[in-house]
Order: structure tokens, then sequence, then C-alpha cells
């Protein structure tokens, strides 16, 4: 089966379920939830189908070229012990990923809605996410630095 398929019988069942799960949705919520047909391009699946494509021919081989420059970066620091790939990679992912979820605000778009329906300004989300990001990026080094300390205590 894993010559045949390329991966564990578990993961071809897990991917029929998920298949069957979101079929099910769509039969239950019905094909107009999905679509506006008074304005195509504000539908759900006009917007689904702009992620996946806008993520796997825009942002993933950007992302994967970013990577391969981080390793090549680092690669020139072959004599050290403890990598510091990841110690970079999770705290930028973190980053992304909070700047991803919270653009609109962080960017104000929207900022009269946004003060309409909250009372509240968006000035806020820049400064909190550059300050959450900084965070991130500390601990990281911490974290580094501790693993570096005690893999020379150990050696």
């Amino acid at each position: 089966m894993r010559r045949l398929y390329g991966a564990s019988p578990l993961h071809l069942l897990t991917l029929g379920f998920a298949f069957a799960l979101v079929g099910y949705v769509v039969y239950v919520a019905g094909i107009q939830t999905f679509w506006n047909k008074d304005v195509w391009w504000q539908s759900i699946a006009v917007w689904f189908a702009g992620a996946v494509v806008a993520h796997d021919l825009v942002l993933f081989p950007l992302y994967a070229i970013a990577d391969r420059s981080l390793r090549f970066g680092l690669g020139r620091t072959h004599r050290m012990r403890v990598s510091p790939l990841n110690y970079v990679r999770i705290p930028t992912l973190g980053t992304a990923l909070t700047f991803a979820l919270f653009f609109p605000g962080i960017l104000q778009q929207g900022s009269q809605t946004y003060e309409a329906a909250t009372g509240s300004t968006q000035e806020p989300y820049l400064g909190r996410w550059l300050l959450l990001s900084a965070a991130l990026f500390g601990v990281s080094a911490v974290a580094y630095a501790i693993r570096l300390a005690s893999f020379r205590r150990d050696t």
C-alpha cells in the first residue's frame, strides 16, 4: 500500500474522512451559502480558491526561498554544534501568523467601522504586534543561549 499510495493506509483513511466531512458540510449548508449570486467575488468559494492559489503559487515559493537563504547563511557557521535555525524559524513563523491574523488592525483598515462597532481605535495593534514579535524573538534568543550554555557544559 505504501509503495502504491505513497503513505500509510491511516493517511488515506484520514484524507477520505476529511473530504467526506467537507462534502457533508456543503450538503447541509447548501451550495448557495458558499456562493454570492449578487457579487461573485465576495463568495467564500472564490476567496478559498484565491487563498489556495495565493499560498501555493506565491507565498510558498517566497518562504521556501527565505528558508533556503537562512539555511545557506547559517550553513557557513557549520562549526556550531547547536544550530540556531529553529530559533529563528519559530519566532518568524509566530510573527508572520499573528500578522496574517491581525493585519487589518495592524494596517488600520476599516478604522471607521471598527471604531463605530467597538468605540476603540486600531492604534494599539501595531505597537502590540511589534512588542509580541520582539518578545517571541527575545524568548527564542534566551532559549538558544540556554541551549548553547548547556551544550558547552556537557562537552
